[in-house]
């Protein structure tokens, strides 16, 4: 068995229908069409309900992974000379109960992402339900000149959740969302909400990270520089060696950093 699969893990069918079943009962429908989504997720088993729903089913086997890599961010964030930041999850209920939470934020302070609908627990499964956004698809599948157009707006979007004292904790390509010429955050994690310095440089080094190998390090410096100060530029480079470490990544470190310095530069000769 392929590590990958090993480590997600399966859910038995009959829990699955049971959450199908729980969930036509909640919206008072007789009949669901069910579409099952291909997708590398080690954190929940994706599906479509009705093109309507967007619904992650959450077992224990997967709070069991998000654990494991919570401890393995937390270990990479003391190494770039940070305490850890990450927080963690234990139970299938509390994993979907903070992304809904997470999502309904991001709404309340303008932040566009699919509208959260629902968290429960059906036989020990955790359970999110969210708005389907039809016809997405994610950033890295958009190409170089969409993505050179929307850097600035993810900046953006990026700083209003700063602003209001929150962080994403895991911006990658995956979890950017376009939709209708918009772009959408999803998938957002927790961290800790006294580390907003911490959280937002690391979140800093993430965005550069994702737009690097699309528009190159100065185009990707330019966009932050938008919607960021020269200092809050160079608080990210702390983290550029524990972003790149992360398989979900892969961006020049070097050039990167040295654009940041660049502007730093810049700024003080002013």
């Amino acid at each position: 068995m392929d590590i990958r699969q090993l480590a997600r893990g399966s859910i038995e069918w009959d829990r699955i229908e049971r959450v199908i079943r729980t969930l036509a009962d909640r919206h008072d429908r007789d009949v669901v069409r069910v579409e099952f989504l291909e997708a590398d997720n080690w954190l929940s088993t994706p599906c479509v309900i009705d093109e309507e729903f967007f619904v992650k089913i959450v077992s224990r086997q997967n709070a069991l992974v998000h654990a494991l890599l919570t401890t393995g961010r937390n270990v990479g964030a003391v190494s770039s000379g940070t305490g850890g930041f990450f927080d963690r999850f234990d139970t299938p209920l509390e994993m979907v109960e903070h992304e809904y939470e997470a999502t309904e934020r991001m709404h309340e302070i303008g932040v566009n992402a699919p509208s959260p609908i629902e968290a429960f627990e059906v036989n020990g499964l955790g359970v999110l339900v969210l708005e389907y956004l039809p016809e997405f698809e994610t950033l890295d599948s958009a190409d170089d000149a969409t993505v050179a157009e929307l850097a600035p707006d993810l900046f953006a979007m990026l700083a209003t959740v700063h602003d209001h004292g929150l962080a994403h904790g895991d911006l990658r390509s995956e979890n950017i969302l376009l939709c209708d010429d918009d772009l959408y955050f999803i998938d957002a994690t927790s961290v800790t909400g006294d580390r907003v310095s911490e959280t937002t440089a690391y979140d800093l080094a993430c965005g550069l990270a994702v737009l690097e190998p699309r528009i190159g390090a100065r185009g990707a410096v330019e966009a932050a520089s938008s919607a960021y100060e020269p200092r809050e530029l160079l608080a990210a480079r702390r983290f550029l060696d524990f972003v790149r470490l992360r398989p979900d990544h892969e961006f020049d470190s070097t050039t990167l950093r040295s654009e940041l310095e660049k502007v730093a530069d810049i700024e003080q000769r002013r």
